[in-house]
C-alpha cells in the first residue's frame, strides 16, 4: 500500500496509524542491524504521534494528508528535542531547539518520523560509508553501497522502514542514491522547498528533496513540503507546487532533449557504463513511444560541472563549517590556549573527507587563490546557466542517466576521492543552475541493481519533471525497460 493510500485509510477509520507504525518497526527491527539506515529509531515518538492522529480521526477530526504515513528524517535537519548529528562527531548527541520548517509542515500533515537516517558526514560523499557512525548498506544487495549522501532515506524507503523519505541534495544527494536503490528521489528548484533548519553544506547548492516509491507518492511529498517560506531568505516567494495535479497529463507533444555531453557517446563525460546507457536509451524511446518529441541537443559547458563543483561547494563548506569551534555547541576537546581547542575539536570532530573539502575550500577561497580559482567556478557555474537556458528555448525536458553506474561494492571507491567524486557527474549541473531533478528506476544493469534515469527541466518547472517520471514509471512497470 502507497503512502497516499494508507494516509486515506488512516485517515477513513479503515486502518489505525499505530497498526501501521508498528508494521514499519518490525520491518526495521527484522534488518536495520545489517542495513544502518538509521542513527536514531524515535520509536517512542512515533507512537506517541500515531496515537495522536488516531485520537483526531476517532474525534472525527482530519489529521492531514498524510495521516499515519511514516517518513524517515535525514540527519541533518534539525528536529526539537531529539539529536541532529549531520553524521559527525563534532554534532555528536547535539539537540536543537526548533524543528525545521520541512518537519514542521509534515507534523502538521500528519506524518509519523520513525527515525533520523544516516549520512555521509556534512552531506559529503556519494555512498554514506563516511559517517562517523558507520556505513550504509543498500537493502537490496547488503555487499553494496546505497548511494550518498542521503543513503540512509534512500534506504529505509527501499528496505519498507519507512513509506517516505526526506533527504537533502547539493551534488546529486538525493537523485544518486534514489538511482542507487530502486526508489524516486527529486531535487527540487532551489528556493522551492525551505531550508529553514537544514544544517549547511554548500548555501547556495542545498535543497531538501523527498523519496518515495512511486512517483505519485513523491509527488504528494512534494506538494507538501514545497512553498514559500519568511523564515528562508532564498525561498521563492510565489511558487506554488502542483505535481499532484499534473502526474497524467502525459508527454504527448512535449519535447524531450537526450544531452550529448551526459548521456555516453561522443563528446559526453567519461566512465558512464554501457547498461546504464542502454537503459536510458530505452527510457528515451519510451518517452517517444508515448508521443513525445525527442532530439539530442548540447549543454557544453556540463562537462566542466564537476570541476566548477569542487571549487564551489568546498568553498561555502569551509565558511559554513567555521562555526563548528568548540565553543557554541557541539564536541569541545579542551586546549592550553583557544586556537588549540579550536584545533582539538576539529582534528577529533571532522572525519578525513570533511576535513579534505575545507582544506581545498578554504584554499579555493585564499587571497592568492582566489580569482584562479573561485572565480573562475562562478564563471563556469555562469556559463551553464546560459547553456541550459539557450537549450530549454528548443526543449521542455532533459533525459540523463542519474548516475554513471549502478550501486558499486561497499569499499571499493572510498580510498579513491577523484572516483568517488565522478558519481555525482550527471547530477551536478542542476545543482549548480538551480533547477529541479527527478530519478526515476528504469530497469536494471548488467549486475541485477536499479539504473536511475533522470529527468530535468527549467527552474520552478518541478511539476513537469513529476509529469514526465510517471510517465517513465509506466513504461517501466509495464515492461518497457527491457
Amino acid at each position: 500500500m502507497s503512502a497516499i493510500e494508507t494516509a486515506r485509510a488512516v485517515r477513513a477509520g479503515e486502518r489505525s496509524a499505530v497498526e501501521v507504525l508498528e508494521e514499519h518497526l518490525a520491518r526495521i527491527d527484522a534488518r536495520e542491524a545489517e542495513i544502518h539506515a538509521f542513527n536514531l529509531v524515535t520509536e517512542e515518538s512515533a507512537r506517541v504521534q500515531a496515537e495522536a492522529v488516531d485520537a483526531t480521526v476517532a474525534a472525527g477530526g482530519d489529521p492531514g494528508p498524510l495521516a499515519g504515513a511514516t517518513v524517515a528524517l535525514k540527519d541533518n535537519m534539525c528536529t526539537r528535542g531529539i539529536p541532529t548529528t549531520c553524521s559527525s562527531k563534532i554534532l555528536e548527541g547535539w539537540i536543537p531547539p526548533y524543528d525545521a520548517t520541512v518537519v514542521t509542515k509534515l507534523a502538521a500533515a500528519g506524518a509519523v518520523f520513525v527515525g533520523k537516517t544516516n549520512l555521509d558526514e556534512f552531506a559529503m560523499g556519494s555512498s554514506t560509508e563516511n559517517s562517523a557512525f558507520g556505513a550504509t548498506h543498500n537493502p537490496l544487495d547488503v555487499s553494496r553501497v546505497p548511494g550518498g549522501s542521503s543513503g540512509g532515506s534512500a534506504a529505509s524507503v527501499a528496505a519498507g522502514f519507512a513509506a517516505l523519505g526526506i533527504g537533502s541534495d547539493t551534488g546529486g544527494s538525493v537523485r544518486q542514491p534514489a538511482a542507487f536503490c530502486g526508489v524516486v528521489g527529486m531535487k527540487p528548484t532551489y528556493g522551492a522547498v525551505s531550508r529553514y533548519g537544514l544544517i549547511a553544506f554548500g548555501s547556495s547548492l542545498d535543497q531538501i528533496g523527498p523519496f518515495a516509491a512511486d512517483v505519485a507518492d513523491a509527488a504528494a511529498l512534494f506538494d507538501l513540503i514545497a512553498g514559500h517560506d519568511p523564515r528562508d531568505t532564498t525561498s521563492i516567494v510565489d511558487f506554488v507546487p502542483s505535481a499532484g495535479a499534473v502526474l497524467d497529463q502525459g508527454v504527448d507533444g512535449l519535447r524531450v532533449g537526450v544531452v550529448r555531453e551526459l548521456s555516453g557517446g561522443p563528446g559526453s563525460v567519461e566512465g558512464i557504463s554501457p547498461d546504464v546507457i542502454a537503459r536510458t536509451n530505452a527510457a528515451v524511446e519510451a518517452l517517444a513511444a508515448a508521443g513525445a518529441e525527442v532530439e539530442e541537443v548540447s549543454v557544453p559547458s556540463a562537462t566542466l560541472g564537476l570541476s566548477a563543483y569542487y571549487l564551489v561547494a568546498p568553498a561555502e563548506a569551509s565558511s559554513n563549517l567555521a562555526r563548528y569551534d568548540g565553543v557554541r555547541f557541539g564536541l569541545r576537546v579542551d586546549g592550553a590556549t583557544t586556537g588549540e581547542m579550536n584545533t582539538a575539536t576539529r582534528t577529533a570532530g571532522f572525519g578525513e573527507e570533511v576535513k579534505r573539502r575545507i582544506m581545498l575550500g578554504t584554499y579555493a577561497l585564499s587571497a592568492g587563490y582566489y580569482d584562479a580559482f573561485y572565480g573562475k567556478a562562478l564563471k563556469v557555474r555562469t556559463m551553464m546557466l546560459n547553456d541550459f537556458a539557450s537549450v530549454y528555448d528548443k526543449v521542455d525536458v532533459l533525459i540523463t542517466p542519474t548516475a554513471p553506474t549502478t550501486a558499486f561494492p561497499m569499499g571499493e571507491r572510498s580510498q579513491d576521492p577523484m572516483t568517488m567524486y565522478v558519481n555525482d557527474v550527471c547530477t551536478i549541473p542542476s545543482n549548480l543552475v538551480g533547477h529541479p531533478g527527478i530519478s526515476v528506476p528504469f530497469g536494471v544493469g548488467d549486475d541485477g541493481m536499479p539504473v536511475g534515469v533522470q529527468v530535468l527541466a527549467p527552474a520552478t518547472h518541478d511539476a513537469l519533471t513529476f509529469r514526465v517520471g510517471a510517465v517513465l514509471e509506466a513504461a517501466a512497470n509495464a515492461g518497457g525497460e527491457s
